[in-house]
């Protein structure tokens, strides 16, 4: 009688763990109700824990509860501009049109757009956007910006006074800057020096319009509001819980890592007490600690090994497959491998052309995106028509 024995990934432990073995156990029972389905949770017994009451975390026990003090709100309005520059203008686009302005005659919009149609920045402010490393980048992200549907809405909306709007935009425009040498794989030095990068701000916003004290606060008290539980304060004041939930995930991989042995050697003590043929179904870093089982050793009742959303093909590449140098073949007494993977799951890697003619992958789609589609073979019938036919 074949036994089926399910691998688990990391940060895996065991409550979802046994949702998920009923649910394999459905799909394969429900064809081949003469399989044999056994677990190998490792999670609970040999995944990561804190052996010293998370001594290494800082305030770990006072930060598992909550806190009251709030973010300061440029930092947490950066932390949006850093991923979409355009953000506070969006924000700003929501204000209501203030001031008595003249229908016919010269908005404050036409003065800040007679500004920037042409605008060449000073020796002052060259000097500083060399400084910052973002020189370069400087006017096509100008350019991005005032031809954005964001920066003509929150226009549309500027007073007779228009430093708030100059200031925004001057922010729009450097993280614009900013974005765009990172996407060339660039790391100038405004990415750490916030001093540096606030100073740029003021400059530019100076040589648009003149200063305006108790000005330009609408948009921080607005994303404050909206954005305060995001802000990194919120994590700090939480971090003790925050490191307990997210943790287990990276923390699994890396004692994989570093201390694999027991948990392949739980591996192998699961497959000794299992009666054969046996087929292993392995997710993710099950997977990889199989492919490390199974090369060190010759088990002669493992028959099929399947990965789903597997990293073992990747590592073995990029020469971290701790049981196997890149170059060197799979052992001739390796069990026939399935490797199934889908586009939508990043952490999902094919073998066919890292070992050919020794790995069969098979492509399904679980129309999730990522994460979700790390998780989503399960349910995913493509997922069952391809294992359920080669068990034997």
């Amino acid at each position: 009688m074949t036994t089926v024995i399910f691998i688990h990934g990391t940060g895996v432990r065991e409550a979802e763990y046994n949702k998920t073995l009923k649910l394999i156990e459905q799909k394969l029972l429900s064809q081949r109700p003469d399989l044999t389905v056994l677990p190998c949770l490792w999670g609970d017994s040999l995944g990561i824990k804190f052996n010293a009451q998370g001594a290494s975390i800082p305030l770990y026990d006072a930060t598992l509860a909550l806190g009251d003090e709030e973010e300061d709100p440029e930092i947490i309005l950066w932390q949006q501009l850093y991923r979409d520059p355009l953000y506070e203008l969006r924000v700003l686009s929501l204000k209501s049109v203030e001031g008595s302005n003249n229908p016919f005659g010269e908005q404050p919009s036409d003065r800040i757009q007679l500004i920037l149609i042409n605008y060449q920045p000073t020796p002052e402010l060259n000097a500083l956007l060399t400084k910052a490393g973002i020189t370069e980048e400087f006017t096509p992200a100008l350019a991005k910006v005032t031809q954005s549907e964001p920066y003509n809405l929150a226009l549309s909306t500027a007073a007779d006074s228009v430093y708030e709007w100059c200031l925004v935009i001057s922010r729009a425009i450097i993280a614009q800057a900013i974005f765009d040498s990172q996407e060339k794989e660039q790391y100038p030095l405004i990415l750490t020096d916030a001093d540096l990068r606030d100073k740029l701000v003021e400059s530019l916003t100076l040589t648009l319009t003149e200063p305006e004290l108790g000005l330009g606060n609408w948009t921080l008290q607005k994303i404050s509001q909206l954005l305060q539980p995001i802000g990194t304060n919120w994590v700090k004041r939480r971090r003790g819980a925050i490191t307990n939930s997210v943790s287990p995930m990276p923390g699994d991989i890396l004692l994989y890592q570093a201390r694999g042995e027991k948990i392949r050697a739980f591996i192998r003590e699961t497959i000794a007490n299992a009666e054969p043929p046996v087929v292993l179904i392995c997710h993710s870093l099950g997977g990889i600690a199989a492919v490390d089982l199974l090369i060190q050793e010759q088990l002669p009742a493992v028959e099929l090994l399947v990965t789903v959303g597997s990293q073992a093909p990747f590592l073995y590449e990029i020469n971290a497959l701790s049981s196997l140098e890149f170059g060197q073949p799979l052992p001739a007494y390796f069990p026939q491998w399935l490797n199934i993977y889908d586009l939508r799951d990043f952490l999902s890697y094919i073998g066919a052309n890292i070992f050919p003619n020794q790995v069969q992958d098979v492509q399904v789609d679980s129309k999730q995106p990522f994460p979700q589609a790390h998780g989503a073979y399960w349910t995913n019938t493509a997922t069952w028509k391809a294992i359920i036919p080669r068990l034997p």
